[in-house]
């Protein structure tokens, strides 16, 4: 039974490119495969709370620093653990990822704080960090206004695509894919380039990822 994880970042609601195209990668990937188990994690709807000192203690505790055991520690602590589990349990996760000033949504900064952790995803070893965990694809479904894949100068400015594919590789996941979706905001002539294009990146990835089973 193959476990797939959507995540959306988008505040868009209807109107996000990004959550159309997740939306489109699950179907495809689920597509004659109704055992396959689809979890939704929507970070705009619930919202994951960035780095402050309670969580900062639950993932590295500091003596002194604040209470070790108070309710919001606590809650910290489950929160943390659920993104995580949820996280290892994927067999792939699809990741909804609009262009925000260059760099990825703050929602999705967020989650990313919950999973990146020493010990559980990465350790650190006399020879450098090892990443725990691979054996899993992630696929970044990537939207932008602008266009950022052209040019060196247009690659210097993506701090989204290069972060997304940084992180992953460091905790392990070295299968990442792609989806992009460019120039959204340039015309609507544009957008429905960018979205016709992004449509066969869709079918040619469904076509290398076994169907679920």
């Amino acid at each position: 039974m193959t476990k797939i994880l959507q995540i959306d970042t988008s505040p868009l609601g209807a109107g996000s490119v990004s959550r159309q195209l997740t939306a489109g990668v699950v179907a495809h990937l689920t597509e004659g495969s109704p055992e396959a188990v689809v979890v939704h994690r929507d970070l705009i709807a619930n919202p994951v709370s960035h780095l402050g000192a309670e969580l900062l203690q639950v993932m590295r505790p500091t003596p002194g620093s604040v209470p070790t055991d108070s309710p919001t520690t606590r809650a910290e602590a489950a929160q943390t653990e659920e993104l995580l589990s949820e996280f290892l349990a994927a067999d792939v996760v699809v990741i909804g990822a609009p262009m925000f000033n260059f760099s990825i949504p703050s929602q999705l900064k967020a989650w990313i704080d919950r999973i990146v952790q020493a010990g559980r995803t990465f350790r650190y070893t006399p020879e450098g960090p090892v990443g725990l965990a691979g054996g899993r694809k992630v696929i970044i479904v990537s939207s932008r206004g602008g266009v950022y894949s052209g040019t060196p100068y247009e690659a210097a400015l993506d701090h989204q695509e290069a972060y997304l594919r940084a992180v992953f590789n460091f905790i392990g996941v070295t299968e990442v894919s792609y989806v992009r979706a460019e120039g959204v905001a340039i015309s609507p002539e544009k957008r429905r380039e960018a979205l016709a294009s992004a449509g066969r990146d869709i079918a040619a990835l469904s076509r290398s990822y076994p169907k679920a089973a």
